[in-house]
């Protein structure tokens, strides 16, 4: 199989993207009454993309520099004019986490969600498909191109399933971001306008040799680009949307969704690396400190989210809120270490977010007998005791001498979830011994000792390093408090209700996201020595540079090598004659 797909190196690149087209395309020819052939094609595609995924990954790991890159010239034109799609060990990354969650998305839909409205499956590879393009496109303007394909489908992804609740917050949720793409749009006109390309690599280049005049221009372009991106990526105050949105969704939906904040975390990673990094003169590291602070804000906006919510769909939202703001506050410090740990704690903590979207839809319709929320719920509203227990309330275990409830049997579906619940609770939070540790622990450590462990001497953290420090540890507190007092409300306290129907197909996906974060745990040197790979690479961005630029056409077979050559004019000697 590896030497297959070896073969069809570099064209593989397109794969990601080819793959859900093509599916999405075909299932649009099909009646909507063939949801059970809808199904498999929808499963088989986002199987196809997880290993081609998890191959391009490993073959961009393996590869040496300046080589661990691999450059695709779509229709055969060279870099800056033509589109241009570029795969490292970043972009790798980020499609085999996309791939994980798509296939435990899919699988999930399968036991009834996917019958809730239409189109569901056309949708679904749309959206991934948009996902894929987002992290291997090399210019802004088709970043801007596959961001409108999967925000077309998530508008659609959204509302499905109808509802009342679903319209409005899927009507807020298109608003802001219709607002949010024609400043990503503005932006990028302006790049264009400054510095005539729209090329990264080329940006790169340009950008430290703008004219002293244009530089606030170039200033100005950069911090509407960043607003544009930074609602996406659900900072705060921008982030008022997400958590009615996400919450709202269907749970596959919720769970893909969980990976959308995370495609602005790529975005500002990428182009702030790559554009204003260390070499880009005047501009180099700009807006870093505010990066910074607006992380640290929306730590602590998301944590006071936590610690308000009672729905379980609104503590995944908060959670996903609190782990980009953890995301953005590290990457504005612009270490190579740091950046190691935020990107394993990124994986980690969306796999995670995504789990508890799961748990979220299978844990309420456990309470409230197959219906999708409780009434009292629909806007958090649902106290500490809410009235499906408050008459139950003297059979609450809250005293080790009340017997009535002592020695009584869990059924197994419900352990499985408790059990899954306890798992999601320390991944969130950051405690030992799952991979939400390992990627808490690696940043604070990073903060600690920037220049790594024995070679930090003489380093001072800084006030803000001390106070992103205090804020990873409180928040981390406080999602424990908060999941615990979560699960002490649907586990540990009697209902009254019928055991929980937990089917296979709905219990895999969930096995698939918290086992991901096990092996994540179990070969947690293996994944950070990637992580740091991935890491230094980004902080070199001339590797980068000198590949997509010296990328070259491919000889036609109609043609030879030497046709592609520039032609040189022939010498003339001074005697001839015009």
């Amino acid at each position: 199989m590896r030497e297959l797909l070896s073969s069809w190196m570099p064209h593989l690149i397109l794969a990601p993207i080819l793959v859900p087209m093509v599916s999405a395309a075909l299932m649009l020819l099909l009646k909507e009454e063939k949801q059970r052939a809808k199904l498999l094609i929808n499963i088989c595609a986002t199987v196809i993309a997880l290993v081609v995924a998890v191959f391009l990954m490993q073959w961009s790991h393996q590869q040496s520099s300046p080589t661990a890159m691999t450059v695709y010239l779509t229709s055969n034109w060279p870099a800056p004019f033509g589109i241009v799609l570029a795969l490292d060990r970043l972009s790798g990354l980020m499609l085999t986490l996309t791939a994980i969650l798509g296939v435990a998305a899919a699988l999930y839909s399968s036991a009834h969600w996917h019958r809730a409205g239409v189109n569901f499956h056309a949708l679904f590879q749309l959206q991934l498909m948009g996902l894929n393009g987002v992290f291997l496109t090399g210019d802004l303007f088709n970043l801007f191109v596959f961001i409108e394909i999967l925000l077309a489908a998530s508008y659609g992804l959204l509302l499905h399933g109808s509802g009342r609740h679903r319209v409005q917050a899927g009507l807020h949720y298109i608003a802001i971001n219709l607002a949010a793409s024609s400043l990503l749009l503005i932006g990028i006109s302006m790049f264009y306008g400054i510095t005539g390309t729209l090329n990264l690599a080329d940006l790169a280049q340009l950008v430290p040799n703008v004219a002293d005049d244009d530089r606030a221009l170039l200033h100005v372009a950069a911090g509407v680009l960043g607003v544009a991106i930074l609602i996406k990526a659900a900072v705060w105050p921008l982030n008022f949307w997400l958590v009615p949105a996400y919450s709202a969704a269907t749970a596959p939906v919720g769970m893909i969704f969980a990976i959308m904040t995370k495609v602005g975390i790529y975005i500002i990673l990428r182009i702030w690396t790559l554009v204003f990094g260390y070499d880009a003169g005047l501009s180099s590291q700009y807006g870093g400190q505010w990066i910074t602070y607006a992380g640290m804000a929306t730590i602590a906006v998301g944590t006071v989210g936590v610690m308000s919510s009672q729905k379980l769909g609104n503590l995944a939202g908060y959670s996903a809120i609190v782990s980009s703001g953890t995301l953005l506050a590290t990457m504005g410090f612009g270490q190579n270490l740091l950046t190691a740990g935020l990107l394993y704690y990124m994986v980690s903590s969306t796999l995670a977010v995504a789990a508890c979207f799961l748990l979220a839809d299978l844990m309420d319709r456990w309470r409230n007998d197959g219906a999708d929320y409780a009434p009292y719920e629909e806007e958090d509203l649902a106290p500490f005791l809410s009235p499906d227990l408050s008459s139950n309330l003297k059979e609450l275990n809250l005293d080790e001498r009340e017997e009535a409830i002592v020695g009584r049997a869990m059924p197994a579906a419900a352990a499985l979830m408790g059990l899954a619940f306890m798992a999601c609770t320390l991944l969130i939070a950051g405690l030992p011994p799952l991979s939400g540790f390992i990627g808490k622990f690696a940043m604070l450590t990073a903060l600690l000792n920037p220049l790594g462990m024995g070679a930090s001497a003489g380093q001072t953290l800084g006030t803000d390093g001390w106070i992103l420090l205090g804020i990873l540890i409180v928040s981390g507190l406080f999602a424990l408090v908060a999941f615990s007092r979560a699960g002490i409300r649907h586990f540990w306290a009697s209902h009254g209700r019928k055991a929980p129907l937990l089917r296979v197909v709905e219990g895999i996906p969930l096995a698939i996201l918290l086992g991901s974060c096990v092996l994540m745990t179990v070969k947690a040197d293996n994944v950070m020595r990637y992580m740091q790979s991935t890491a230094n690479t980004l902080y070199a961005p001339d590797d980068y540079i000198q590949t997509v630029l010296g990328a070259r056409s491919k000889p036609y077979p109609s043609q030879k090598a030497q046709d592609l050559l520039p032609s040189t004019p022939s010498a003339t000697s001074e005697e001839e004659t015009p």
